[in-house]
């Protein structure tokens, strides 16, 4: 089908639009095709026209329905501009991983799983439990639950070699998800105007964090083993920085995992220098062909700041996580917390531990990475075959993600939007590079919805590509 056909869809779905009172629900898509007898993906072209004309909404789930007349005064919010003044720090737009997808879209764009790799059973009882429990009524202690405490204390201990001391639940702050925990580092333990050396790419969060808090970045390259070692230590050298951030395994966007001998070697240049590593362990239990062996659990000295997440791998409902920091900067850290939001959930926090503690948790995590090598492999496969401008270098052992390297020159903005118009979500990789990217490259996830759908995005993909390059 071609575009004329997606235009005589859409004119006819503007009709009955005209004709159908505000909040009636548009004929499904499967409807649709079959009316007309078009492909899916002109179906779709038609009613992402009508939305852009803001004649229909699509609720996710539900359907797409009639938008009503809108008469209402547009407000007058220009006062706020002077009122404001220019802000304190440069404030990004919503990242687009956080876009909410129609269900007649391909997204591969998320940073988050899909619900069938979650433990859900496991969630809905623990979350009932919780709400029947005394947390229900009840203030947390500021640094978290004991029990807790507890567990992520457990979980570096087992990785800890017995020559180096095992952290100690004290040391533990729960939090609520680890991006409040950035933000609360960056602050508190770096501080505004001074230098941060991150990872070049790395995590927007940890950049948007890292500028709200004033901070000044110094980009370090790093690839597939991680981040040079001689180059990490001379960017201490010449910056005088004292911290720097970085995630060693299963990085977002790359997927990569540093060797055992690089993260050595770079724990070592961190004392040497008498400075901080925050190890962000987001991906702990996303593993696929390889396990995760923190740094923190090699370090008793204070160097490293562990964060580890549940938000992703238990439920973006149950929005915890914690860090782990010994001594003095511990404190710091959680004095910043205690101000920015007292404590976390109690409900939250036990129904977290309900799961994690669950026998079933163990047999989760063990389907779980078998699931993601399926999908892993199965949207690599269908880039090579379908879009093999997009190069994946590096397969990574774990993660959510594929890291594509697209041809120089490849407009990245016209590329998304080419690829919306035609049913598909892409994440552009400008937002995980800290200053000028090196080279243009798309994060695709693939732990999002319907992994069936991967061929045909990779088509919209190498299509959308040859547009653009060719």
């Amino acid at each position: 089908m071609s575009d004329s056909s997606s235009g005589r869809i859409a004119a006819d779905l503007r009709a009955w639009v005209g004709a159908s009172a505000p909040g009636a629900r548009l004929p499904s898509t499967r409807e649709l095709v079959a009316r007309h007898q078009a492909s899916p993906v002109t179906v779709q072209r038609a009613l992402r026209a009508l939305l852009a004309e803001g004649l229909v909404e699509s609720r996710p789930g539900v359907g797409t329905f009639v938008l009503g007349p809108r008469r209402a005064r547009a407000a007058d919010h220009g006062w706020q501009t002077a009122a404001l003044g220019a802000p304190p720090a440069r404030i990004g737009s919503v990242s687009t991983t956080l876009r909410s997808a129609p269900n007649d879209v391909i997204a591969l764009h998320s940073g988050y799983p899909d619900r069938e790799l979650l433990p859900e059973r496991l969630v809905r009882a623990a979350l009932t439990r919780a709400a029947r429990g005394a947390g229900a009524s009840a203030r947390a202690p500021v640094a978290g639950l004991p029990e807790l405490q507890a567990w992520f204390a457990q979980e570096l201990a087992g990785t800890t070699p017995a020559d180096v001391s095992a952290v100690a639940p004290g040391d533990v702050t729960v939090l609520p998800g680890s991006q409040s925990g950035l933000t609360s580092i960056f602050r508190s333990v770096v501080g505004a105007g001074q230098p941060l050396l991150v990872e070049s790419p790395t995590y927007w969060g940890a950049l948007l964090a890292a500028r709200q808090a004033g901070v000044r970045l110094v980009p370090v390259p790093s690839g597939p083993a991680g981040p040079d070692p001689t180059e990490l230590d001379r960017a201490f050298a010449e910056t005088g920085a004292r911290v720097l951030y970085a995630q060693p395994s299963y990085a977002n966007p790359t997927g990569a995992q540093w060797p055992t001998e690089v993260s050595r070697t770079v724990l070592e240049v961190v004392r040497s220098r008498h400075a901080f590593l925050v190890e962000d362990d987001w991906a702990h239990d996303f593993g696929i062909s390889t396990t995760v062996t923190p740094l923190a659990g090699l370090d008793d000295a204070g160097h490293v700041i562990h964060l580890r997440s549940l938000t992703k791998s238990v439920s973006p409902a149950v929005r915890v996580a914690a860090v782990v920091a010994r001594g003095p900067v511990r404190d710091r850290i959680r004095a910043d917390r205690t101000v920015e939001s007292m404590y976390v959930s109690p409900v939250l926090q036990a129904a977290a531990l309900d799961v994690v503690t669950d026998p079933g948790w163990t047999t989760h995590r063990r389907r779980l990475r078998d699931q993601l090598r399926d999908r892993r492999d199965l949207l690599a496969r269908a880039l090579r075959d379908h879009a093999p401008q997009a190069v994946v270098e590096h397969l990574p052992p774990g993660g959510l993600n594929l890291w594509a390297r697209l041809p120089d020159g490849t407009d990245l903005e016209r590329l998304g939007a080419d690829c919306e118009r035609a049913g598909l979500l892409v994440g552009a990789g400008t937002e995980w590079f800290p200053a000028e990217p090196a080279a243009p490259y798309l994060r695709l996830n693939y732990a999002g919805p319907d992994p069936s759908a991967f061929p045909e995005a990779a088509r919209i993909l190498g299509a959308a590509l040859s547009g653009v390059t060719g």
